[in-house]
């Protein structure tokens, strides 16, 4: 049995805990904005925040995650400053295309700007360098990145 922290609510998984977290979340708990890409890690579309950091949850095992708190598209809270800025710069920068790998590329820009308001360009391709996008939105994907930083900062005071 493995009990974790899922959107701020416990839960406990008693399947093999060799399951990757993505099928955890997707199957067991019914949380489908977390999306399969790949399986390998190499596209970021399964991307979620464990304990505030992006990881791709298709290569974690859940056995690996007992105690940990694992955040998920769903789990975003609309009232935080961060995820605010992040979804009016998206729709502001009309990011989305097709729109599959978005919530890996919001996810992945929460857990960004979470840690580094005022990121670089070079931090933002870095942070954001795993999660692929087939439509090619990358220009827009970094300016809706670097508008919520500077939403952010704006803020201060």
């Amino acid at each position: 049995m493995v009990k974790l922290y899922v959107n701020g609510e416990a839960v406990e998984f008693a399947g093999d805990p060799d399951t990757p977290l993505l099928w955890v979340l997707r199957d067991s708990l019914g949380l489908t904005g977390t999306k399969y890409g790949c399986g390998r890690a190499q596209c970021g579309a399964c991307t979620v925040h464990v304990d505030g950091a992006a990881e791709f949850s298709c290569q974690l095992k859940v056995g690996e995650l007992g105690g940990k708190r694992v955040n998920t598209i769903e789990g975003l809270a609309a009232s935080n400053p961060v995820v605010k800025a992040v979804k009016a710069a998206w729709v502001d920068k009309d990011v989305v295309q097709c729109g599959y790998c978005q919530p890996g590329q919001v996810m992945a820009a929460v857990a960004l700007l979470s840690a580094n308001r005022s990121p670089s360009d070079g931090q933002i391709d870095e942070a954001m360098e795993g999660n692929l996008c087939r439509c090619g939105t990358y220009p827009r994907i970094r300016e809706a990145v670097k508008s919520a930083a500077a939403h952010l900062a704006s803020r201060k005071g």
